[in-house]
This record gives structure tokens, sequence and C-alpha cells, in this order.
């Protein structure tokens, strides 16, 4: 038994969140892709089984109001509140992550324009360039719906790209190639000290680490819940708007869903108070309730205790590559600073995609990007020590 086998033993033996892996159907496979889909938590089955069979089957329609459909949204939005450090009542679940981007910030810019008096002089989106593509999209078509000029800008250019013309700022938390965590508390005051709003794409980070929406003072974010909330595949997606912004926030999707009278059928759209003016249309019922069944795995656990394993893990495995794979063969592009990494680690490969599908045959499931990246996501509910030494040691098999 090699020292990091021994080393693996005693950190998963004082694990705190150990236990939590048996709420998942898992298997032998060392599973590291969880920033991509979570893995199925075991409550799920028997809950989508219920709301099938005895909710829609037997009740149908009654559901919506004895099922609690009607409410699932605001609902489980208040589940996930705490997950990203927000109070009830400012999250709301539906829709796409897509489609939630798209809602977030034409609205961030509506409420520019509105603080500044009406007028269109703030009329730029900055947008961080390194985002994943479909944000850049979506901004790109916000920005031509609101009649802004779009503005990509490197992450560690934003604060300095900020002026009065600043109506939308969109950034990503955890940059989804790299795993880097960016300053949400430093880059939030930077563009509200230039009079903007600014949106945050929560997909990598909620969680996996603290968040602190509240404590910060952001005014919207998007997040996905399929990744680290282990949500299910297509999962609905989630929208933070801040308490005190709510009443004054104009969704480009209005819809009835969210009219203060939704079986009012009136011709005139008045939206309803809170976050559920978030919403748009009829609720993906089995994969909302498939989701507030997977979240039960958050009974008991902190998001705080689920950071300090993260953070565990990701040293670990590099350590473990360190000693394990030759010299040279990869390297590291995540950072090494806590404060400056999420809970993925990426590595540089020149035949990374070659690699990665070996790995996978070996039981050991991380992702590829193109062109050069090996991507392992360490979910701290399922993934332990021992899953993180034997990836390394696949790893260095492989590379040898």
């Amino acid at each position: 038994m090699s020292e990091l086998t021994r080393k693996a033993e005693k950190l998963d033996a004082a694990d705190e969140l150990a236990a939590k892996r048996a709420e998942f159907v898992l298997d032998d496979v060392v599973y590291l892709d969880g920033n991509s889909l979570g893995a199925l938590p075991a409550a799920v089955p028997g809950r989508i089984e219920d709301v099938v069979r005895r909710q829609w089957g037997e009740l149908r329609i009654r559901s919506w109001t004895e099922g609690g459909w009607w409410t699932a949204p605001e609902r489980i939005g208040d589940r996930i509140a705490p997950l990203v450090g927000a109070a009830a009542g400012q999250v709301v679940v539906g829709d796409s992550t897509s489609v939630n981007v798209f809602k977030a910030l034409v609205g961030a810019v509506r409420l520019a324009r509105q603080a500044d008096g009406g007028g269109l002089g703030r009329d730029e989106i900055v947008v961080d360039a390194t985002t994943f593509p479909t944000d850049g999209y979506l901004a790109g078509s916000a920005a031509r719906m609101t009649g802004c000029t779009l503005r990509p800008v490197p992450p560690s250019e934003v604060t300095d790209a900020l002026g009065d013309r600043t109506a939308a700022v969109l950034l990503n938390h955890v940059d989804y190639r790299t795993g880097r965590l960016h300053d949400l508390p430093s880059l939030t005051a930077a563009v509200h000290a230039a009079g903007a709003y600014v949106v945050w794409d929560l997909c990598h980070s909620a969680g996996a680490l603290p968040v602190g929406l509240d404590e910060h003072g952001v005014d919207l974010a998007v997040g996905c819940t399929y990744k680290y909330l282990n949500g299910g595949p297509g999962a609905p997606a989630f929208l933070y708007v801040r308490a005190d912004l709510q009443d004054r926030f104009d969704s480009p999707l209005p819809g009835w869903n969210s009219h203060a009278e939704p079986f009012g059928m009136r011709a005139e759209y008045e939206p309803a108070a809170g976050a559920v003016r978030g919403r748009v249309g009829t609720p993906d019922i089995l994969s909302m309730l498939a989701l507030e069944a997977a979240l039960e795995v958050w009974d008991g656990v902190t998001i705080d205790a689920v950071r300090a394993k993260s953070l565990a893990l990701t040293d670990f495995f590099l350590e473990c590559v360190e000693e394990y794979v030759p010299e040279g063969r990869v390297e590291c592009v995540t950072p090494r600073a806590h404060g400056e990494r999420g809970s993925q680690v990426a590595l540089r490969c020149p035949d990374a995609g070659d690699v990665m599908e070996r790995l996978i045959e070996r039981g050991v499931v991380g992702d590829f990007r193109r062109p050069d990246v090996l991507r392992f996501g360490f979910t701290p509910l399922y993934v332990g020590f021992a899953d993180v030494e034997r990836a390394a040691r696949v790893l260095a098999e492989e590379l040898a």
C-alpha cells in the first residue's frame, strides 16, 4: 500500500460527509463529471413514480393544488436559496439556464435605465469574454434587443472596462474550462460603483461553494441544477432577483404564470409581486419534482462543509497527480490558491481526448474540452479521497 493510499484511507475515515455517498445511486466507477451531470440521488426514482402514478395518474388536475404543483417553483427556489446565500422569496425555479440568463440580462439593462431616469445613456453590456458560449450568444441577442453595444472583456479587465455607459455586466462565478473562481464580492462592488447592474452565472458554483448573494448585494443571478445540485438531465434552472429590485424587475418574457392574476386571463399584463414575476409559462412538473426530491440530500449539510471538503479533495488530487504522473506530461490550468479555485481541476494534455476515452474505459469518468483539457469535477457529497487517489493513479498509468 502506497503512502498516498494510506493517506486517502485516513482522510475518508475523518470525512464528515462520507455517509452522504449512500444517498446516491453509484457503482464502482470514480465519477468525476458531476460538474456536467450530477449523480442520481436514491430518493428520486420513488418520488417520480409517485408523481406519475398517483399525482398525475389518480389526482390528475387536482395535483396543481392538492399536490402542490402550482407553488413548486417558489417552494423549490426557497430550498435552493440557502445554498447560494439568499433569504427566502428571492429564488424561483423554472425554464432553462439560457432562458433565465436572457431574462436576467435584459431585466438588468432595464433596471439600469430606470435608475438613470429612463434615458438611453446606459447603452453597453459587458460580458465575460471567456464565458460559456451560450452566455455570449444570449448577451449578443440581449444587446440587439435593448439597443446596446456588446463588449466582451476578460474578467481580470472588467473593473477597468466599466463606465457611465455600462448598463449590465454578465459574469461567470467559476470558469467552466479552467475551474478558476472569480472574485464575486469585489466585481459586484465595482459594477455597482459604476452605476450598473450585475448578473452572475452560478452554474459551476451553486452547490459546490459559498456564493453569498445577499451578503454581497448581487442584483441578479442564474444557475443550473443538474450539476452540483444533482437535479437530473435537463432539470430546470433557477433565477435570483434581489428582494429590493423585484418590484422594478421587468422581464422580457412575461407569461401567464408570472401574472398577478394568472387565471384572470386579462389582456393587460400585470406582473405578480416577488420572485414569482420571474416565471413565464407552465412549469415542467416532472423535472421540477425530481429536482425537489434530489435536494433532500442536502438535509443536514452546510455549504461551508461542502467547500472545505471540495478544497481538500482538489488539493489531494493535485498532490497525487504530482506524485504519480510523469513530469511534464500534464499542465494544471486550475489555480492552486483556494480563493481562486472552484470544485474542479483542469489539466492540459496534448492528447486529452484519447486519454479521457481510456480513463472512462477504466472506470474513471471525467470529461474533455477541446482542444486539450481534461476536466475533473469533484462533488463532495459523493466523491471520496480513495476515489481521488485511484483517479490520479489510473491517469498516471495511461500517461506513462
